[in-house]
């Protein structure tokens, strides 16, 4: 599999832990997503240790900044050999082509993409920060306004994905977390299963604890890895 579907998040505090799942792992068929939590524990050697285990890196960290400081941060990333990094949608046109910009001319470049609306949230949820237009309506507008500002592609459930391909060209990429094997949501509220995802029109899916709380993370990558094909 040249391209792997799954993403795996590294949802660990620690460098320890991160290597002891590592080494589950090694030599699945998936690649892994670095986020807040552990890059801020462990910071740019936790990129070292999985570049060891010859894993491409999502690295989750959200930018949303003004443009002159998210194009600083997106510039650094290309020099660490990261896969994909992602800024919020949120963050305007100005700052997600400053993003693009940033990374114009170097060896490196990361696909840029945009967060949409976190996957946490619901029709409820959303209303209270004070949103106006309906949640759907909203992702689309985020989505059209990425493809804009030259993002590669969206952070969004996979539930909204047929309601934004005819807005987007063919190549954007819909990364998609929220992905669930059973009833569990946890703290996600629109989730789907890798199956679902991927015949909704996923590139990518995220998987974190359903993958990195098992017995046998090995076996369960390479079960989903079977169940998309």
């Amino acid at each position: 599999m040249n391209d792997p579907k799954i993403i795996v998040a590294l949802d660990f505090p620690s460098l320890t832990e991160t290597e002891n799942f590592l080494k589950k792992i090694q030599g699945s068929k998936c690649r892994v997503k670095v986020g807040k939590e552990l890059f801020t524990a462990e910071g740019p050697k936790i990129i070292d240790l999985i570049h060891d285990y010859n894993l491409d890196i999502f690295l989750d960290l959200k930018f949303h900044d003004i443009p002159n400081t998210v194009a600083k941060a997106i510039k650094i990333t290309s020099h660490l050999g990261i896969w994909m990094v992602n800024v919020h949608a949120a963050g305007g046109k100005d700052m997600m082509c400053a993003s693009r910009e940033a990374i114009e001319n170097s060896y490196h470049k990361p696909l840029l993409i945009a967060v949409t609306i976190l996957t946490s949230f619901d029709d409820e949820t959303y209303e209270e920060i004070g949103y106006k237009k309906p949640l759907i309506n909203q992702i689309q507008h985020l989505a059209k306004l990425a493809e804009d500002s030259k993002m590669d592609g969206i952070v969004c459930s996979a539930n909204d994905i047929s309601n934004l391909n005819n807005l987007v060209k063919k190549s954007f990429k819909f990364i998609t977390p929220g992905i669930r094997l059973g009833m569990e949501k946890d703290d996600q509220k629109r989730v789907t299963s890798p199956r679902d995802a991927i015949s909704m029109g996923s590139n990518y899916i995220v998987i974190g604890r359903p993958i990195t709380k098992n017995k046998d993370p090995f076996k369960i990558i390479e079960f989903i890895n079977q169940e998309i094909q």
